[in-house]
């Protein structure tokens, strides 16, 4: 097939009631742009219509691919879909679509140029955060904080669900990626930094859902354990390995 000059792949558990709606504003976007584009939802170990839904969906769109993981987990989700994508850009949108599609401009050239990652961010300068409790802020802002401590300082939010890759950034990355779950945005990003990729933070406007799945402090206790994990691969050159 033809290069997309973009992938949009999107990570899918349990997601039969915002699917339909998330999909509608993806393509509706798309449709207004000059560049080719596909989306790839990757639904895994749901127990909802989610798959059922998405196949539905894939019928009245011909650009959308639905993929079935076995293994639930979003690092699987996503490191499935990035496989399987072929743009030359790649971006993983959350299904939540707390960041407005039209945001995805800023993630690409020509607005956005000289990058290998360029990671969504609520905290660089210029972002705006919409609805979202306090508690739920200062949970994430300390989660990010031990990130940066531990393993990724200076970057200001790893952990937002919307990510842009150049392709030729993608394979080796995610060929070699270990974590299955959430933890997987900074083990990729730690991994970039290791091959000495150009990440860069863009300020996103994001709007709080009540419905979200993550829990601060559940999360951040999973996180710590994840990057000792992370640095215990390193040191026995897991990660030196060919994939």
């Amino acid at each position: 097939m033809s290069t997309p000059h973009l992938s949009i792949i999107i990570p899918a558990y349990n997601e039969e009631n915002r699917l339909p709606r998330t999909l509608g504003q993806v393509f509706a976007f798309l449709q207004k742009q000059s560049w080719s584009s596909e989306v790839i939802v990757v639904e895994n170990g749901s127990t909802d219509r989610t798959l059922q839904i998405a196949r539905e969906l894939a019928t009245q769109n011909e650009n959308l691919i639905v993929l079935h993981e076995e293994l639930r987990g979003k690092g699987n989700a996503v490191r499935s879909g990035m496989l399987s994508a072929h743009g030359e850009y790649r971006f993983i949108c959350d299904a939540d679509l707390s960041m407005p599609i039209e945001e995805i401009q800023k993630f690409l050239p020509p607005q956005l140029a000289d990058f290998d990652i360029a990671i969504g961010s609520r905290e660089a300068p210029g972002a705006v955060r919409y609805n979202e409790p306090s508690y739920r802020h200062w949970g994430g802002r300390a989660i990010n904080l031990i990130i940066r401590w531990l393993i990724l300082p200076g970057l200001n939010d790893t952990q937002c669900g919307f990510k842009c890759f150049r392709a030729e950034s993608t394979l080796n990355l995610f060929q070699q990626q270990r974590l299955t779950g959430w933890s997987f945005d900074f083990e990729l990003l730690y991994l970039a930094r290791r091959k000495k990729l150009r990440i860069r933070e863009i300020p996103i406007q994001w709007y709080f859902d009540p419905d979200s799945k993550v829990n601060a402090v559940r999360d951040g206790l999973r996180m710590i354990a994840d990057i000792l994990r992370v640095h215990a691969n390193a040191l026995l050159g897991r990660y030196d390995l060919k994939p």
